[in-house]
């Protein structure tokens, strides 16, 4: 098991692909208890045109889906490839999710992530949200594997 993944590993992970991939890299990864995503906000990012034109944010719900793919990379990479292939990751619940200031392109985005608990093919996450070391956001989410 290493303690980093990029995204191709990621994208052997999870059934996620361009443009909704959004974590680039899975940093410090503790398995099966934490580990940290690596977002590239970029100018070109397919959020961006739209929302806002002249002032671009990534939306929060994109911020919310990255904890999710974070935590789907997490859990899957410390577990048996049997346990999760042909499976897909949904999520149950959102809570406390939290945001301080806007997301704008050209940051990195760190999401750290925990997981709190599992009972067979649920699992309960928590993650924090950091850009230039600055706190930005946070949410507790439910996550369920089915297949």
């Amino acid at each position: 098991m290493t303690d980093k993944l990029n995204k191709k590993q990621i994208e052997d992970l999870l059934p996620h692909r361009e443009p909704m991939l959004l974590v680039d890299e899975l940093i410090n990864i503790k398995k099966l208890k934490s580990a940290t995503a690596i977002v590239n906000v970029r100018k070109d990012s397919f959020f961006v045109q739209g929302h806002f034109p002249n002032e671009p944010v990534m939306p929060g719900v994109l911020i919310v889906e990255a904890f999710g793919q974070a935590a789907a990379a997490l859990t899957a990479a410390g577990i048996d490839k049997s346990t999760y292939e042909n499976k897909l990751v949904f999520l149950m619940t959102i809570e406390k999710a939290r945001f301080r200031n806007p997301v704008v392109p050209d940051c990195k985005l760190e999401l750290n992530i925990e997981a709190i608990r599992s009972h067979g093919r649920v699992w309960k996450y928590k993650g924090e949200a950091y850009v230039q070391g600055k706190k930005n956001g946070r949410c507790t989410m439910g996550c369920n594997y089915c297949g």
